[in-house]
């Protein structure tokens, strides 16, 4: 790591897990205590501002869950098997970190298990090795990844690679497909064929996105499927985590598909550096799902805003999307008029511009930490032509009013 500024102590993130020792540039620290889920590390000497730092923790005991605000979160036994589901703060049941969406770096991950499981990490896998009844998996996610985005997924995952010629999206542009791009799915034997079905246009929908939001922003994508069934889909850098009741081609779980995808550009490569602007997470991905749905012929973009519009009017109009707080940051609510206001965007500016803003917002700020005034000012930027427009003027009452705005003009 690097410091930012003069630190007498570090304090990090670990919840149920023991620290046993701790060294910093390789000498071991004065000492260490932890206080609830904090870990507090005292070098024996305070570091510097704008000094490079390696700091080597060793830590023991058996990962679980952590309780919040949304339930459990963490690290999770399967019936057979581990999954990891970190978003937002369940980064420090399994290893220490500064859990802060803003805080993105490289990993290399080290996972042994017994023989005949598959760990499924992020980024590529650079290493397999067998030794008696143990197997050890080694992955690299080279480009930075925020902590609630780090994963492990172990169970007795068959790897297919998911087929699909290329796919031209009609409306977006002529960025190039995604087929230079391998796309697996990491899938227990008994659900491959239902697998196969309902992932058969995972190519497609990169394409799609490809074309909409620019170049896939990584090296590969791994869809796991787990033998247990889970509420909800989950999200990591490079791979998406479904249940087996997710293995179905009607729209609910098409959408789904969809909609984890999408992270890979909005989440993940792009990451918002505080919870409050979730939005440029869950919106975008929600209009990715309205997106794909018109391309594969499920009801058009437009169709789907509308529905979604008159939905968010029977609601109670009490929410903030652009500062939901943590209580309700994952309420539907933050989705679908996340996605209205982008749609209010395409509105006004037409699609030309409108995915030209998409496309420059993924190039420019790629791996990067965004916010909210960025996206209106590149929206400013890239729109200047269209007389009189301000994107900040025009989200405003979309994000930060509870009123409902009207439908924006097709």
């Amino acid at each position: 790591m690097r410091t930012t500024t003069a630190l007498p102590v570090l304090t990090l993130d670990l919840a149920g897990l023991r620290a046993t020792k701790i060294a910093v540039d390789g000498a071991k620290v004065a000492k260490f205590a932890q206080r609830g889920t904090k870990l507090v590390i005292t070098p024996k000497a305070a570091l510097a501002a704008d000094t490079p730092v390696v700091l080597d923790i060793r830590y023991e005991g058996n990962p679980s869950p952590l309780a919040s605000a949304w339930g459990e979160v963490g690290w999770e036994e399967l019936d057979d098997g581990v999954l990891v589901a970190g978003q937002p703060t369940g980064a420090p049941s399994w290893f220490p970190c500064n859990d802060h969406p803003s805080h993105k770096s490289s990993y290399r991950i080290s996972i042994s298990t017994d023989a005949g499981y598959r760990a499924v990490c992020n980024g590529s896998l650079v290493g397999h090795t067998t030794k008696s009844s143990r197997e050890t998996w080694v992955y690299e996610q080279a480009e930075p990844m925020a902590s609630y985005l780090a994963t492990v997924q172990i169970g007795r995952y068959e790897l297919a690679e998911l087929a699909g010629g290329a796919h031209a999206h009609s409306g977006a542009g002529s960025t190039p497909g995604s087929l230079g791009v391998p796309i697996h799915a990491a899938v227990p034997v008994v659900l491959l064929v239902d697998a196969a079905t309902a992932l058969a246009h995972q190519r497609a929908m990169m394409d799609t996105f490809v074309q909409c939001f620019g170049p896939y922003p990584f090296r590969g994508y791994t869809v796991v499927v787990t033998e247990d069934e889970l509420e909800i889909p989950l999200e990591a850098q490079t791979v998406s985590i479904f249940g087996r009741n997710h293995l179905s081609t009607s729209w609910e779980a098409q959408r789904l598909i969809a909609h984890e995808l999408s992270h890979q550009w909005f989440g993940n490569s792009l990451t918002a550096g505080s919870w409050r602007d979730i939005w440029l997470h869950e919106g975008f991905a929600c209009y990715a799902e309205w997106l794909w749905s018109e391309e594969c012929g499920a009801g058009s973009t437009d169709s789907r805003a509308r529905a979604a519009h008159l939905m968010l009017d029977t609601l109670p109009k009490d929410l903030v999307i652009g500062d939901p707080g943590p209580e309700l940051m994952f309420d539907d609510r933050v989705y679908k008029r996340g996605a209205l206001a982008l749609h209010a965007l395409r509105c006004v500016v037409g699609d030309g511009l409108f995915f030209t803003v998409l496309r420059s917002w993924s190039a420019e700020h790629r791996h990067g930490t965004v916010d909210t005034p960025a996206f209106a000012a590149l929206a400013s930027r890239v729109c200047a032509s269209v007389d009189g427009f301000d994107a900040e003027a025009l989200l405003k009452p979309w994000l930060y009013g509870t009123a409902l705005p009207s439908f924006p003009g097709s």
